[in-house]
């Protein structure tokens, strides 16, 4: 395998490329290769000749020359005999390194790494006994973008969903005041601000990334609601009253609070598009959904809108709400076949002119349900003790899950299933985890290597590692030659440089140590660096990482000034940065506008609610999200940012009707806030859960995830929304106490009624105004 890797051939015009032609080079200009692959070739070598007596040794052997070198990350899966020596291996790990000096050298680098991965493809249909994993440099790449090809159908599955659904729940038995049109225009303008947003993003010069994947849901949960909490108003108005005050009346009582929420969407994702967030994939998401939430509340204000004065003017007109037909009036109706009344059924004004309680629009499935069965039964006295005691149970597993919080590093939560990605880092977990990858130990300023208690410091800060340190080889030679380790200064140097680095099964120590001549010729070791590896258990990521912190505290305090340093810990250190602060930055934010706006509103209790609510919700989602295996990774903290919006978009209409209710009880108005606002809650919450479906079946962990947490924040949400909030509401504050007014008998009522007919229809209205 490694001869058929080295024959690879990348053609350019006049010339064909090998792996020689562009690897790293070492001091004597041959290529660099794994230690591995010399001493597979001395085993070779051994078995030629009918030597027995070649072992190797594990985690550190010899070479023919005298070398030790470690090989620790190069051989998994080992059962040794006695002692150190290696009985068997179950994996070999190869790498092999390529210069990137212009970019002629990187384009033939890509290419070679291409070609690397057929070969290895080709050479294990050869050899199917042995398994082979090849991953490259763009790697990771490839199988990040790959989700966005494997989702599309599924995407489109999801929109079909959601299209069906969005229209029942718009329709209804009546004809004339079913709305399917506006379920299907809503989900339109929704779509229409998320279609601007990328277009924009790629107008501008942005890169598109597999988190953008979110962006369609997190405008699905924000924009649906807008669109049904304004068809909820609608169905409050009168029928009697033009469509121009309707409409008006729409707006009033509905645009308020979604240009509130739509004002902290703008606020979170605007903090995390900042340069506060370190992380473009990050940021670049955050600033499409801000950009598509903005020509969201756009579009709802003038495309729905016009959309829903449109509908009003069928509805008006006695029209069919699909075909937009004149509907006939009852009496011409019976004459018709059963499937022609079927399809025009509709109440007119005069069929329900005698009962004046009746609303033409309970007749919709979802408000029927909420007014005469769901509000009496959640604020039934034998109903609350069993929610209390759900809600008590629900904190407790999210305690459970919150104290077992992980921090994913694993580059595998990001990327498609069946790809070289997964493959090669379940290889490596499996039989690379007994030891760390390779640190670098640099000392990067000159310090008296001669000095007994200056050696003593840097063997006590690499005590407990396996070491490749031409340090401790030094020492170790000096003591074999009965030579005192703390010799002077010149000597010390001198024995280093023309004895000890002449030495073969040493010389290779000499690209580990820099040498500085000065003035007066004194040479003098400027900087030098090591190797160090650490025993580890199963839980490689989580040991590394906090075995990099507690040598960088210890490089901040020590006498001698290093640094350690390893490829892995630029993604770890991205990471780090990636999980806490956009989080960090988005709730200071969220919990700074909730405290400003607290000066605006009518009733700041309705924030101190608002806060609760949301603690509440993001406390649950990170508990069941670390039940349900989920870590805490870059995709799960920018769902945990969407969940602290998505919690104010569904329980803030809810608290601002609890709380600005006066005159009657607290059960009375918690029922009125669920009549007025559960059916927009329901519908947004129906077609959002029916659209997140699909994802699941998406062979993606990056999907995965961004289904398991945006289905986990839609369900605690709702969960409060329904259940948590109506029960809690009624035992406390704030009173709904009636106030007793003073009687007065200079204050008196005049009503003046008028009565006005429509010369064009048979309508009688009944304006009353109260002076």
């Amino acid at each position: 395998l490694h001869s058929a890797v080295t024959r690879i051939q990348v053609q350019r015009p006049g010339f064909n490329y090998t792996f020689a032609h562009i690897c790293i080079l070492n001091n004597d200009k041959t290529c660099i290769v794994d230690d591995i692959v010399h001493v597979l070739e001395e085993l070779k070598a051994a078995r030629s000749s009918n030597r027995t007596n070649f072992a190797i040794t594990y985690p550190i052997t010899h070479l023919k020359d005298g070398r030790e070198v470690y090989n620790g990350h190069q051989l998994g899966g080992v059962t040794v005999h006695s002692k150190d020596r290696v009985k068997s291996a179950e994996a070999i790990q190869l790498t092999y390194y390529l210069q990137a000096i212009n970019s002629l050298n990187d384009m033939v680098a890509e290419k070679w790494e291409s070609i690397f991965c057929d070969t290895v493809e080709l050479f294990q249909k050869s050899n199917r006994k042995v398994k082979m994993y090849p991953f490259t440099s763009s790697s990771l790449k490839e199988d990040f973008q790959k989700t966005s090809r494997v989702s599309q159908r599924y995407l489109i599955t999801s929109l079909v969903l959601v299209v069906t659904l969005a229209i029942l729940c718009c329709s209804m038995q009546d004809c004339v005041r079913s709305k399917p049109w506006l379920g299907l225009l809503g989900l339109l303008t929704v779509t229409l601000a998320t279609l601007t947003a990328a277009g924009i993003i790629n107008l501008t010069g942005g890169k598109y990334n597999s988190t953008f994947l979110g962006i369609p849901f997190v405008m699905l949960g924000h924009g649906l609601y807008g669109t049904f909490e304004m068809l909820s108003s609608w169905r409050k108005t009168r029928e009697d009253q033009h469509v121009k005050e309707r409409t008006a009346a729409v707006f009033a009582d509905s645009m308020l609070s979604f240009s509130l929420t739509t004002a902290m969407y703008l606020v979170t994702f605007g903090i995390g598009a900042s340069p506060f967030t370190n992380i473009e994939a990050a940021r670049i998401f955050c600033c499409n959904s801000c950009i598509a939430i903005f020509f969201n509340y756009l579009y709802v204000l003038s495309f729905y809108g016009s959309s829903l004065v449109f509908t009003g003017y069928i509805e008006n007109n006695y029209q069919h709400s699909i075909f937009c037909r004149k509907v006939p009036k009852p009496e011409v109706l019976q004459e018709k076949p059963a499937w022609y009344r079927f399809l025009l059924t509709a109440k007119f004004s005069e069929d329900t002119a005698d009962a004046e309680e009746t609303n033409t629009y309970e007749s919709h499935l979802l408000v029927w349900f909420l007014k005469r069965y769901y509000c009496d039964w959640i604020t039934n006295t034998y109903v609350k003790p069993f929610v209390v005691l759900f809600y008590l149970v629900y904190i407790s597993f999210a305690l459970m899950g919150y104290l077992q919080v992980s921090e994913g590093s694993d580059l595998s939560n990001i990327v498609a299933t069946a790809t070289r990605t997964i493959e090669y880092t379940t290889a490596q977990q499996k039989y690379f985890s007994n030891y760390s990858p390779v640190i670098g130990f640099y000392i990067y300023e000159s310090i008296e290597y001669w000095n007994t208690s200056v050696q003593e410091d840097v063997l006590e800060y690499t005590k407990g590692f396996v070491r490749i340190s031409w340090f401790e080889s030094y020492l170790n030679y000096l003591r074999k030659l009965n030579i005192s380790t703390g010799l002077p200064k010149k000597n010390f140097t001198d024995m280093l440089r023309n004895s000890f680095l002449k030495t073969p099964q040493f010389a290779h120590f000499s690209e580990d140590i820099i040498f500085s001549k000065k003035y007066n010729n004194e040479v003098d070791v400027v900087a030098s660096r090591m190797f160090l590896v650490a025993k580890t258990m199963e839980t490689k990521r989580e040991e590394l990482y906090d075995l990099l912190e507690t040598l960088r505290k210890l490089s901040l305090t020590s006498k001698v000034k290093f640094i350690v340093f390893n490829p892995s810990f630029v993604y770890m250190d991205r990471y780090a940065s990636s999980v806490g602060a956009p989080l960090q930055n988005s709730c200071i934010s969220a919990l700074f506008l909730l405290f400003f706006s607290a000066f605006l509103v009518a009733d700041s209790l309705i924030n101190v609610w608002l806060t609760l609510t949301v603690a509440s919700v993001e406390f649950g989602v990170i508990g069941f999200m670390t039940l349900w295996k989920v870590e805490l990774d870059c995709i799960s903290v920018l769902c945990l940012i969407y969940g602290i919006n998505y919690t104010i978009d569904n329980c803030a209409p809810l608290l601002s009707t609890f709380v600005l209710g006066k005159e009657f009880t607290r059960t009375k108005w918690v029922k009125n806030a669920l009549e007025v606002h559960g059916v927009a809650i329901l519908q947004s919450y129906l077609c959002y859960i029916v659209g997140l479906i699909p994802l699941a079946a998406v062979p993606s962990n990056l999907t995965r995830t961004l289904f398991r947490c945006l289905f986990l924040i839609a369900l605690v949400t709702f969960f409060h929304c329904f259940a948590i909030l109506p029960v809690i509401l009624t035992f406390l504050p704030p009173s709904k106490k009636k106030r007793k007014e003073k009687k007065n008998p200079e204050n008196r009522e005049e009503i003046e009624c008028v009565e006005m007919v429509d010369m064009d229809s048979t309508r009688v209205v009944d304006q009353i105004t109260t002076v």
